[in-house]
């Protein structure tokens, strides 16, 4: 069975839904070079088909939609001097989730269970991003001495100013209420609508421009889902003054201690400065000039500029120490570069963007 499946709805006036179902349950759909490359090709062939009115991204499993990429095949092959894996991974990766932003028909993300790294950048570029009850997303990249990769600093650049910055430092955790708070899923649905969808999809009066009815029948369903979704309350929305009060410091060595200060009775606030304390002091550096860098850079040149850190990354940075502590040895016990920020010569983070 491949990793990645594909079916086709004739709707009632004879148009066509096409699904994308990712199909990799036991490593939570983490992205593969394969799969990437079978999204490609699939959106490239109906690119142009004039039947085919909409598409749907989904995932074969409701525990996750798409847990992040395959960074423990990337890191592994870098360590044995194999950079080809991650230069082709990257750049297929990358164009993939600029295509999606720029695709010229609706896409309908359903971004149910986790959603992290990998699948975030396919989720933020679809014209139609679904949450549930469930969701579960983050950016958790400083915890494998990364950064919010995929577009991160196009979307988490969007959001209110503050936000995206805590968001990439702390790998905090967003519930389906906090991606409507923030802006970075446009519907929230429960999950037995979300059963229902491609049902209403071929039901659907397609004489309208497809965005118009796909918005109708979206708001229809988050209606019919409010009394099921009503016990999600956005932590972000919670803690939004604070948040936005501690990344307004000066420089990040204060942001850091502003975080790490807050003084919450907060499970979800207190997770988020565990993340940030035992995250690599190198990425939270990276994050923070990263975001600024790009505040004013088009999607074109965000990506480009992502692809030319992450190799950085990979060659000189936390990535491939943080990757084995995390996700391969999983020891949880890092041997990152430097102990804090205040320890980081300025130069070698400024050499991460020659």
């Amino acid at each position: 069975m491949k990793p990645v499946t594909f079916e086709s709805y004739q709707t009632h006036s004879g148009s066509y839904i096409s699904v994308i179902k990712l199909n990799a349950p036991k490593s939570l759909n983490a992205l593969t070079l394969e799969m990437v490359d079978l999204i490609q090709e699939h959106l490239d062939s109906v690119r142009y088909n004039n039947d085919v009115v909409a598409l749907v991204l989904d995932s074969v499993i409701d525990k996750a939609f798409c847990a992040g990429g395959d960074v423990v095949s990337i890191t592994q092959a870098w360590s044995k001097n194999d950079e080809q894996l991650a230069k082709d991974f990257f750049q297929r990766e990358y164009k993939l989730d600029r295509d999606i932003h720029r695709y010229p028909k609706p896409i309908i993300c359903l971004a149910n269970g986790i959603v992290m790294g990998g699948g975030m950048g396919l989720m933020n570029g679809c014209s139609h991003r679904v949450v549930t009850e469930t969701t579960y997303m983050a950016m958790p990249e400083i915890s494998i001495g990364l950064f919010p990769d995929v577009g991160g600093s196009w979307f988490l650049n969007q959001i209110t100013k503050g936000m995206g910055l805590f968001l990439g430092l702390t790998a905090a955790p967003m519930n389906g209420a906090d991606a409507t708070y923030l802006g970075l899923a446009d519907y929230m649905i429960s999950t037995d609508q979300k059963q229902q969808l491609i049902e209403r999809l071929v039901k659907a009066d397609w004489s309208s421009p497809a965005p118009e009815t796909i918005n109708q029948l979206l708001s229809e369903m988050q209606s019919a889902s409010s009394e099921q979704c009503a016990h999600v309350q956005s932590n972000c929305k919670q803690h939004h003054e604070l948040i936005t009060a501690a990344t307004a410091q000066k420089t990040l060595s204060e942001i850091v201690q502003a975080i790490l200060s807050m003084d919450a009775d907060d499970r979800w606030l207190r997770k988020a400065q565990e993340n940030l304390e035992y995250g690599s002091p190198v990425s939270a550096s990276i994050i923070h000039q990263q975001l600024q860098k790009t505040t004013a850079m088009s999607l074109e040149e965000v990506f480009e500029f992502e692809y030319n850190l992450v190799l950085a990354c990979c060659k000189q940075g936390d990535f491939v120490e943080g990757v084995r502590a995390l996700l391969i040895d999983k020891d949880r016990q890092p041997n990152w570069r430097y102990e804090s920020v205040e320890a980081i010569d300025p130069q070698y983070i400024n050499s991460f963007f020659a």
